[in-house]
């Protein structure tokens, strides 16, 4: 059975961001290897920086070694406690880590005994720690190896992850050969993110950042008009198997984009650049509507944009109005699924958490906040991280940006195979 850390995410996340954007590895848990020293030093030596964690059943505390247990060698130590959410910290030392494991004339100001369960600290340590005496017991102890979150190996692996999803995505093949290209409709609030995600894929095949969609956030967003962009693979290479179609973001209020129009671009009845008019929808007999579209002219996923630091915002009325474009999709038989944008502004989420995105607990309660209010899958959610400030590709939003889009054309496949025959013969 695997062993894991006393430590909560909200615990590790401040520890990790206070010394320094670092990944914990656990090397030694007290209660599963032995309340011993020996053992302690055994497993934990020559592993680069350490930190120790003691467990009492009030308090969190610990040592932060940059240099970790190197045998004779003298380093500073910093000392540490939690405060709620708060981190005290003090410095000890020069002195050998192996010494915080035995009392003597050198250290007497922070003393770990494992064998009795017990820490004992100095009155100046134990005040400028806010600790409330100067003897604790303790029930646990745990000691992390402290790394670099993307070494030279990591970043080997993502690089290599990268290229795979993009050979996968340039060889895709749509289901039966219905179409050549895959047609993904982006739908959501204004400032979701929308465009942002194409200029984001088409950064990706491009090799370095582009803005060729208007981004905008204010309350009446910059996309006005219906745009399919056709992707390439490089300046001058030949177009993807997918094309991104994108729609003026959904307002609380009637904008130039109503139900109608929407379910009219899902049908292939919309040409590209075509400028929405509430006031005169895409039907039968208006001037602009495709009257015969071909399977090609269709949307065959829906994929609905959500920004992480709006989506506990949305007003009832946008709410009501997502929920109404759901229930008419379901009715098209249209496979849906979700995009959460913009998770890297989300408190205490840092670049080096995109590595194991899904894992961080304000991802979490995002993700289960868009599932309990729309209903939407939560394997049918994915998490993206688009390019706003950058100027340099980033192969840890590539992997996202590109698992994103594969999962995207697999939706689609299944809304092909799952067409009625007679639909299946209105041409490519």
């Amino acid at each position: 059975m695997a062993v894991t850390t006393c430590l909560t995410w909200m615990q590790e996340k401040h520890l990790k961001t206070y010394f320094g954007e670092e990944q914990f590895s656990l090397l030694y848990k007290a209660s599963v290897h032995g309340f011993s020293k020996e053992k302690l030093l055994d497993r934990c030596s020559h592993q680069g920086s350490i930190l120790t964690v003691i467990y009492n059943e009030y308090h969190i505390l610990g040592a932060y070694m940059p240099g970790g247990y190197l045998g004779e060698l003298d380093i500073s130590i910093t000392l540490f406690a939690f405060q709620e959410t708060e981190i005290s910290k003090c410095e000890i030392g020069p002195l050998n880590p192996c010494l915080l494991f035995s009392g003597n004339n050198i250290n007497s100001q922070f003393i770990i005994n494992l064998e009795k369960k017990a820490v004992v600290t100095s009155v100046t340590t134990m005040e400028k720690l806010g600790l409330p005496q100067c003897c604790m017991s303790f029930k646990e102890c745990e000691v992390f190896r402290c790394e670099d979150l993307l070494d030279k190996r990591s970043v080997d692996g993502i690089i290599e992850l990268k290229e795979s999803l993009m050979s996968t995505i340039r060889t895709y093949k749509p289901y039966g050969g219905l179409v050549h290209q895959i047609q993904i409709l982006l739908l959501g609030p204004i400032g979701a993110g929308k465009s942002s995600f194409f200029n984001a894929v088409k950064s990706v095949f491009r090799g370095h950042v582009t803005n060729q969609a208007l981004v905008g956030s204010d309350i009446t967003g910059v996309s006005e008009k219906y745009r399919r962009y056709v992707v390439k693979d490089g300046k001058d290479g030949d177009p993807l198997p997918f094309i991104l179609c994108d729609l003026p973001g959904l307002s609380e209020k009637e904008g130039r984009l109503c139900l109608d129009d929407i379910l009219s671009v899902l049908k292939g009845h919309v040409a590209d650049r075509y400028q929405f008019n509430s006031m005169n929808p895409v039907k039968p007999g208006h001037g602009d509507y495709i009257c015969y579209p071909l399977l090609k002219d269709r949307i065959h996923c829906v994929a609905f944009v959500f920004s992480a630091y709006s989506v506990h915002c949305l007003s009832d009325e946008m709410v009501e109005k997502i929920k109404r474009i759901r229930k008419e999709l379901i009715k098209c038989g249209m496979v849906q699924v979700v995009l959460l944008t913009h998770v890297d502004t989300l408190d205490l989420i840092t670049k080096g958490d995109l590595i194991d995105i899904y894992k961080c607990v304000p991802v979490k309660l995002k993700l289960e906040e868009l599932h309990r209010e729309f209903g939407f899958p939560l394997s049918d959610i994915f998490v993206v991280s688009n390019y706003s400030s950058e100027w340099e590709l980033e192969p840890v939003k590539d992997v996202l940006i590109l698992s994103a889009l594969r999962q995207m054309l697999w939706a689609a496949d299944d809304f092909l195979e799952d067409l009625p025959l007679e639909e299946t013969n209105r041409g490519v």
